[in-house]
């Protein structure tokens, strides 16, 4: 049985959150909430209300052993760019973009 959570235009860099990711990939959940709670990461905390999410949905199908879940993955990917300017000297400009993550986790039996 799997119980899954996505999270979408999260405004975190995917690079950065798939470094926590892959932290707890293949941990009992919770172990891996354990870990996410004590990362001192935007990502963490980000990924830890994600898993909470998945859990609360596994929690609502019938005869799943909650304690006996594991952390099948933890995918990020890359959503919405924003595209910003920045004013420059000499009447220039700087693009900045504001990369975004659409996070899902799955949790398995």
């Amino acid at each position: 049985m799997e119980a899954k959570s996505i999270a979408k235009y999260i405004r975190v860099s995917p690079r950065k959150a798939r470094l926590v990711a892959r932290n707890v990939n293949g941990m009992p959940v919770e172990d891996a909430m354990n870990v996410l709670k004590f990362t001192p990461n935007k990502a963490a905390g980000i990924i830890y209300k994600v898993m909470h999410a998945a859990l609360a949905n596994a929690e609502q199908v019938p005869g799943t052993n909650v304690d006996a879940l594991v952390v099948k993955q933890v995918i990020v990917n890359e959503g919405p760019t924003w595209k910003r300017f920045m004013p420059r000297s000499q009447g220039r400009a700087n693009t900045i973009l504001k990369r975004t993550s659409h996070i899902t986790v799955i949790l398995e039996d």
